[in-house]
């Protein structure tokens, strides 16, 4: 192994510079001019963001435990993206809440070691490279939910997040243990040829499902989306509910469509009935909510219940759709996020309720919650519309009418609840309305990249094309 091996790894071995750096900067830059710590972040990881466009070869190392190749690598960027757009959302929030407790530089060391922890989770070549992502990409978040350690909330969400992860966790490796149990082997290749279809196999195949579908808030796996979500930064419930749950759909349909392949015929059913549950659970419990938080939580429970109708499809058209959908709900969700955190930084208002009348005094912020509300709800012509009519495409071109038809109707559901949120920001006049402010530069720098994403994978179309090609490399 030589030193061009080692540039197969660039993205990791950037990133833990970042860490190694922000550590010495922690150590020497004075306490009076902590606030340095963002820029210098926010410097470094967009750096390293832009560095990731550069193509890679397609190898793999250490015997096959790491692997790269061109869609690998895309779905690294795409994660790159939203973490430096939430890098960009969190800025004020860091330097007013986080920088006075002196833990600015342990956020980002806790972000970007999860953030470490994906990427080789998503470039794993066996299960034990996998497992050792999984569990890197997991701890430090359940730590930065419970960040603002003044707030028992918050810490109640360290609580749940963690329990709730090292169930999953334990899940996982229980199925893991019995895939090798009747394959002999870890590794993913290996697997493929010798995997069969045994009843050993099955609950195998069954309970790493289980334990992913944790991390997507999959139903029935969901019950601890919403608690964390509400009681966490919103920093935080962003990166859960748009950076972690996006690795794990791209783990999750790497496994189905290469190592679990020979049992398509089981978890095409399973990912059936899961996707119905999902999308009227997450849909109708929506419905119900007044936090902002808990809302957008059930509506990332219902999207993920869209994005199995991609998986379903188990086709270069599936894996197309997924991550397509997924870069769209990246931009989409950010944006929201983006503007319910600006608010609550501001007021401290987190109910739908508050948010009426937010047009009259705050016009921009309520235009681009419209916007990411309406990607998400799936109305023309924004992105979120093309994203939605991809997965529906590519799960009806396997015959899976009924629940393109269910799907169809899910969609009229959550535009009924998205329009709740349009309703108050525009037609309704608060008794108290939030009064108007002005965001600072970062968050106007993050806000305005989602907005053109939004617009902009609405109108250009080849982008699709460009993920098509790269996704022949699963089928």
């Amino acid at each position: 192994m030589n030193f061009s091996n080692f540039l197969l790894m660039r993205q990791e071995i950037a990133l833990l510079a970042i860490i190694l750096l922000l550590l010495i900067a922690e150590i020497f830059i004075p306490k009076n001019k902590k606030e340095s710590i963002i820029h210098l972040a926010l410097f470094l990881f967009g750096i390293h963001t832009i560095i990731g466009f550069f193509n890679i070869d397609e190898n793999s190392l250490f015997g096959g435990m790491f692997r790269t190749n061109n869609l690998i690598h895309f779905f690294k960027n795409i994660l790159n993206l939203g973490v430096f757009i939430l890098l960009l959302q969190s800025a004020d929030w860091i330097k007013e809440k986080i920088l006075n407790q002196n833990k600015g530089s342990e956020f980002f060391i806790l972000l970007f070691s999860s953030l470490l922890g994906i990427y080789f989770m998503i470039s794993a070549g066996d299960f034990l490279m996998f497992y050792l992502g999984l569990e890197l990409s997991t701890l430090p978040v359940a730590a930065l939910a419970a960040y603002e350690t003044a707030k028992r909330i918050s810490s109640e969400s360290g609580i749940k997040l963690i329990l709730s992860s090292a169930l999953a966790s334990g899940v996982s490796l229980f199925g893991i243990s019995m895939l090798y149990a009747t394959s002999g082997s870890i590794y993913f290749d290996e697997l493929l040829l010798t995997l069969s279809s045994n009843h050993l196999s099955l609950l195998g195949m069954v309970l790493l499902f289980a334990g992913i579908s944790f991390k997507i808030s999959l139903v029935p796996f969901h019950f601890w989306t919403a608690d964390v979500y509400e009681g966490a930064p919103i920093s935080i419930a962003s990166y859960l509910s748009v950076i972690s749950k996006g690795a794990a759909v791209f783990i999750l349909m790497i496994l189905l469509f290469t190592v679990l392949q020979p049992l398509a015929d089981l978890w095409e059913k399973m990912i059936y009935f899961i996707a119905i549950a999902t999308m009227f659970i997450g849909n109708l419990f929506a419905l119900r909510q007044q936090n902002m938080k808990r809302f957008l939580a059930f509506s990332s429970i219902a999207q993920a219940g869209f994005i199995l109708l991609g998986l379903i499809a188990d086709s270069q058209l599936g894996t197309a759709t997924v991550v397509y959908f997924v870069l769209i709900y990246i931009f989409s969700n950010l944006a929201a996020f983006g503007v319910v955190q600006a608010i609550s930084l501001q007021s401290g208002k987190e109910r739908i309720k508050d948010y009426e009348g937010l047009y009259r005094t705050n016009p921009n912020l309520s235009l681009v919650l419209m916007l990411a509300l309406f990607s998400l709800a799936g109305i023309p012509p924004v992105a979120g519309f093309f994203g939605k009519f991809f997965l529906f495409t590519a799960a009806a071109s396997e015959g899976y009418y009924f629940l393109v038809f269910l799907a169809v109707v899910n969609v009229t559901i959550s535009l009924y609840y998205y329009l709740l949120v349009v309703r108050a920001m525009f037609l309704r006049k608060g008794e108290n309305p939030i009064p108007f402010f002005r965001n600072k530069i970062y968050m106007r720098i993050g806000l305005v990249i989602t907005v053109i994403g939004i617009l902009l994978l609405g109108i250009y179309s080849p982008l699709y094309d460009y993920i098509y090609e790269l996704s022949s490399v699963f089928n």
